[in-house]
């Protein structure tokens, strides 16, 4: 629980909230930059104590913030060029799928064709592989 003043206003002291070391996700990172550079000199040793932050990782996120946006600008627009090797490699395996496909399609012709040929065959001798003697 956080400690707070005789008035019941938090204290600026703060308690940490952990020891040790913690990763911090881009999004509390953001969070926390853009929060701290907003405030007067006060509200940032007031953000760092409880947040349990140093002003030296703040510097840190702002580098990192900073050249992730000028990696992100200095990346070409649009979809990155195709690995020619890559597309070597493709057009063997889209012929492939497309002869398998193929081959499914011919097995199943081939399939109704010979069913169609015993049906013809039976019509054609007139017996329907039922006997009709009687016992």
């Amino acid at each position: 629980m956080a400690s707070t003043t005789d008035h019941g206003a938090p204290d600026p002291q703060g308690t940490p909230r952990s020891t040790g070391q913690r990763r911090c996700s881009a999004e509390y990172k953001a969070r926390i930059l853009a929060e701290y550079e907003t405030l007067d000199k006060q509200g940032k040793g007031a953000l760092l104590r409880l947040e349990g932050l140093y002003s030296s990782l703040i510097t840190s996120w702002r580098q990192q913030r900073d050249s992730g946006a000028r990696a992100a600008l200095a990346a070409p627009a649009g979809r990155p060029k195709a690995n020619p090797r890559e597309k070597e490699i493709a057009r063997p395996e889209a012929e492939n799928a497309r002869l398998r496909s193929e081959l499914g399609k011919a097995r199943t012709v081939i399939e109704v064709q010979r069913k169609l040929s015993a049906l013809l065959n039976q019509l054609a001798t007139g017996s329907d592989g039922t006997t009709d003697e009687k016992p």
